[in-house]
């Protein structure tokens, strides 16, 4: 399922909102958080879909995100807080073009304070709301585009186009672009706009969810994977298939759907070490 999130709603509220509609028992999951100030995109999977997670969460990330300048936040976004600098100048749109032209490619990004990632077994916006700085570890992520769509001089507002690696923090990036111009900014609005190659425009709002029509806004397993090559296999595999048995390689690398009839039956990958395909996920039963 393809959601519109609005702004304002924790992922897994939102998982909570739409698990309700569904019927009792019902597996479901997100494949990757989006904050409570961001909007857009939020691919929930349910029922034996909830198994795809794993090929759907490192997917490449596209987001509409406007950056407010002079003033910076203890979150690096909205909801921390603000302190405005004093006499700090909106960057040009020169400027701009050329950090963003900058901050393209493979880039060092050190994680919030106020994110989910753990230290020491310990998440650190707990420690954020205690007050403390932990130390963090830099890891690398990569921007593919950063495009500047429009600067607002009035408003001291720009807002960029980013396509990104699974993982990236666009309020960190945010912080660091305008840091890199001698300025300070935090993210101030977010929206996703695909997850690979599952798009915002096919996405469907709460307002268009009821317990009655809900099983209408639920996508094939197929689609979800659709990036992923795929096999046709005869009736006789099949059944070697959903019984989780072992198949001859392919000759393809990584992951690949294994299907039949335009089915997905599995995920499967070739063995590194002998001339065998194994499965990685059934998704029939035998």
């Amino acid at each position: 399922m393809l959601l519109d999130k609005p702004s304002g709603l924790t992922s897994a509220r939102t998982v909570a909102r739409v698990k309700h509609l569904l019927p009792n028992g019902t597996k479901i999951g997100h494949t990757g958080t989006l904050d409570p100030l961001a909007s857009g995109l939020l691919v929930l999977l349910i029922g034996q879909a909830t198994r795809l997670s794993r090929y759907v969460t490192g997917l490449n990330k596209t987001y509409t995100a406007t950056a407010s300048f002079g003033a910076v936040s203890d979150t690096l976004d909205a909801e921390g807080k603000i302190t405005i600098l004093k006499d700090a100048l909106v960057p040009s749109e020169g400027a701009l073009q050329g950090a963003a032209r900058r901050f393209t490619g493979t880039v060092l990004q050190t994680p919030p304070m106020a994110s989910a990632v753990k230290v020491g077994g310990v998440r650190l916006y707990n420690a954020h709301r205690r007050g403390e700085n932990v130390e963090r570890k830099s890891r690398i992520v990569t921007i593919h585009s950063l495009l500047l769509e429009a600067l607002d001089p009035t408003e001291k507002t720009a807002t960029f186009t980013v396509m990104c690696s699974s993982g990236t923090y666009i309020r960190a990036l945010v912080a660091d672009l305008a840091e890199s111009l001698g300025t300070g900014a935090y993210l101030s609005a977010l929206r996703r706009t695909s997850v690979g190659h599952l798009t915002l425009e096919n996405a469907s709002t709460f307002e268009q969810f009821a317990s009655d029509t809900i099983q209408k806004h639920i996508i094939q397993k197929r689609e979800v994977v659709t990036f992923l090559p795929a096999v046709n296999i005869s009736p006789i595999e099949r059944a070697l298939v959903c019984n989780g048995s072992r198949l001859s390689a392919f000759g393809i690398e990584g992951s690949y759907r294994v299907e039949a009839g335009g089915e997905l039956l599995a995920i499967y990958r070739d063995d590194e070490d002998v001339p065998l395909a194994r499965p990685e996920v059934v998704l029939c039963a035998g």
